[in-house]
């Protein structure tokens, strides 16, 4: 994605390319494939879902918008979804998230990692209130006032919850539109986040924590190594 002349352009397919994905089915088979893909171009040609859709169809409003695929696949549970690459947005396949979490949290829950002293006041703060609502998760809205990140409170909210997301302590769950009195939606819709043990399972998200934080990072780098063979070692790091 590139900005041209005030407006962004994508860097995609044609709308009439074979290749591209078409639709939801082909986005969930593809992330189960390749175990993990950013959601806009990135440091390895064709890692993203950006590459491999048909250009006009983003923000199109139509069954082949990724942009609205991305709220659909959040809300499913089918994928992860969140910011997990360089602080930018991408899917994760559930089977290849837990290697995630070994290699981002060193084998650390966050109650530990912020005994420790090794985690913010500030990701306490949310995680507190996310620990509280467990799998429904809860709108930014939301989780900015409880947590103390409204007007006159804490500053820094996008930076402290996108780094719980780059550790894989959060993921987002859906995004939700607010209610006016009437009961009636308003607005765009708003992130809607949660713990990524209430989303996927204790159990599950930790799983590959018997590994060392060298091991996952080899198996996710033979990953991206057997998909793009001829992308450089130093842009395959980037991504992780």
């Amino acid at each position: 994605m590139y900005e041209r002349d005030g407006e962004w352009v994508m860097e995609g397919l044609d709308a009439h390319d074979p290749k591209r994905i078409k639709n939801m089915d082909e986005l969930y088979e593809y992330v189960d494939t390749v175990g993990f893909l950013p959601l806009f171009r990135s440091h390895v040609d064709r890692f993203s879902l950006e590459e491999l859709t048909a250009s006009a169809a983003w923000w199109s409003g139509t069954d082949e918008d990724p942009w609205l695929w991305r709220e659909i696949a959040s809300a499913s549970g089918k994928v992860v979804y969140g910011k997990f690459f360089g602080g930018k947005a991408g899917f994760i396949s559930r089977e290849w998230f837990p290697y995630f979490a070994s290699y981002r949290r060193d084998g650390y829950d966050f109650d530990t990692l912020y005994e420790t002293g090794m985690a913010t006041r500030k990701g306490k703060l949310l995680m507190d209130v996310l620990d509280a609502h467990g799998e429904a998760g809860i709108p930014s809205y939301q989780l900015k006032k409880l947590a103390g990140f409204s007007s006159g409170g804490e500053r820094g909210f996008s930076g402290a919850i996108t780094s719980l997301m780059m550790q894989t302590y959060v993921v987002i769950c859906g995004f939700e539109r607010r209610l006016n009195r009437a009961g009636e939606e308003y607005g765009w819709p708003v992130t809607n986040y949660c713990t990524a043990e209430a989303r996927f399972g204790k159990e599950h998200v930790r799983s590959q924590y018997g590994l060392t934080r060298e091991e996952a990072l080899e198996k996710l780098l033979a990953q991206l190594r057997r998909l793009y063979p001829d992308a450089g070692e130093q842009a395959l790091r980037k991504q992780l």
